[in-house]
């Protein structure tokens, strides 16, 4: 038996911000990033609709990128002070990514972070609140999603938590917040879109239900990101319908080993973070040339090629992410990655370390084709200094 899981009601589309006027309780909490909401307007907008449907409201603002196990415990707290009978959260994936976890210790004070990281253990939520969230950028689709990261910076490792339990109940999908995305942004959360269906399409946990949505997903990406990249509004709003079908579809079929590796280098260095959808298109081609070794990773490869008028077969499909990425300003490996901030030695040396991680990632066990510690060094290696995959 499988299981597919969306939110209960999904809102898009031009003033689709509105439907928080709908809501039904007594009081919200809302859960912000570092200030662009407000700047543009939006989260007076947020705080004004809830308030018109009744609730008591208050803000918990300043969820820094990557949120931190520090931010979620506060937020924790803040909530267990004013007792919200919703969890509003606006912004990019960091803060709605936050609000998730925050929200399991809202309802569960004594549970631990440890706990919370072994996949698909959460404790059954909604017992004090509902979720609502309401994404800001073209990627990470964390409003549909059985999914949170949250980074630990003192084992420099980034952890994403996976239950159903934190797949919001109400997902606003407001293309107005879409077009506040500075260019580089929008370069790397579409490209983390990509990678989020091309790894549900090909995933061993893929099925009718997702194939759908992944293909029509990674459809729409090719024909929009670029334009949207470069200030086309129009492909702009498609993206964030794009994305968000993109996260239906992983949040059922989950993801791969190019999430494991982005999960597991993004905070490891000292140089400075990798971001993560950055990171998720520079290893996208690599990962799919490790992958196309298998028989039917391949065939699924090419069909993805095929569906988009391409030679169906797998390096077809690369040669296609290869030009997006160039279209996109984005590096072709670890090594050129933001003028070089990563230290070549300081990568070999934790080379062993973050490869075995990367294994015990919660994304790689859907992955096509199975790896171990050291295929993995081998594959970071190929993404550090863009070496062909040929193993």
């Amino acid at each position: 038996m499988n299981r597919f899981t969306l939110p209960r009601d999904l809102y898009h589309g031009e003033n689709a911000l509105d439907a928080l006027k709908t809501l039904t309780g007594k009081k919200a909490i809302v859960v912000v990033g570092g200030g662009s909401m407000k700047r543009f307007g939006f989260l007076d907008k947020v705080v004004d609709n809830l308030k018109e449907a009744g609730m008591e409201v208050t803000v918990f603002e300043g969820v820094e990128p990557d949120p931190s196990v520090e931010t979620v415990m506060k937020g924790a707290e803040a909530m267990r002070q004013f007792q919200p009978d919703w969890i509003v959260s606006i912004g990019g994936g960091s803060p709605i990514d936050a609000a998730k976890a925050m929200w399991a210790f809202y309802e569960y004070p004594d549970t631990t972070f440890e706990a919370l990281c072994v996949p698909f253990n959460f404790p059954t939520l909604r017992t004090k609140a509902k979720f609502c969230a309401i994404p800001s950028t073209s990627g990470t689709a964390t409003e549909v999603t059985a999914f949170s990261v949250i980074t630990d910076y003192a084992k420099g490792v980034k952890y994403p938590l996976a239950d159903f339990n934190i797949t919001p109940d109400v997902a606003i999908v407001d293309p107005a917040l879409a077009q506040t995305m500075p260019k580089k942004l929008t370069a790397h959360t579409g490209m983390d879109a990509m990678t989020h269906a091309i790894e549900a399409y090909v995933s061993t946990m893929h099925c009718n239900y997702t194939d759908p949505l992944a293909l029509h997903a990674i459809k729409m990406i090719s024909a929009d990101l670029v334009d949207s990249y470069n200030g086309d509004k129009d492909a702009r709003a498609r993206m964030h319908d794009a994305q968000c079908l993109a996260g239906m579809a992983f949040s059922n079929a989950l993801l791969g080993i190019v999430h494991s590796m982005a999960h597991k280098t993004g905070a490891a260095y000292s140089g400075g973070h990798i971001v993560h959808g950055c990171a998720n298109a520079m290893y996208l081609p690599k990962v799919i040339a490790y992958n196309a070794k298998e028989p039917e990773a391949e065939k699924r490869y090419g069909e993805i090629a095929a569906f988009l008028g391409l030679e169906p077969t797998s390096k077809a499909l690369i040669a296609h992410i290869k030009a997006m990425n160039a279209k996109l300003d984005i590096p072709t490996c670890i090594k050129d990655y933001e003028g070089g901030i990563i230290d070549e030695k300081e990568f070999l040396e934790k080379l062993p370390q973050v490869a075995e991680l990367a294994v015990g990632d919660a994304c790689t066990g859907s992955n096509p084709r199975q790896i171990d510690p050291d295929t993995m060094a081998k594959l970071l290696k190929c993404c550090f200094y863009d070496e062909e995959v040929d193993f």
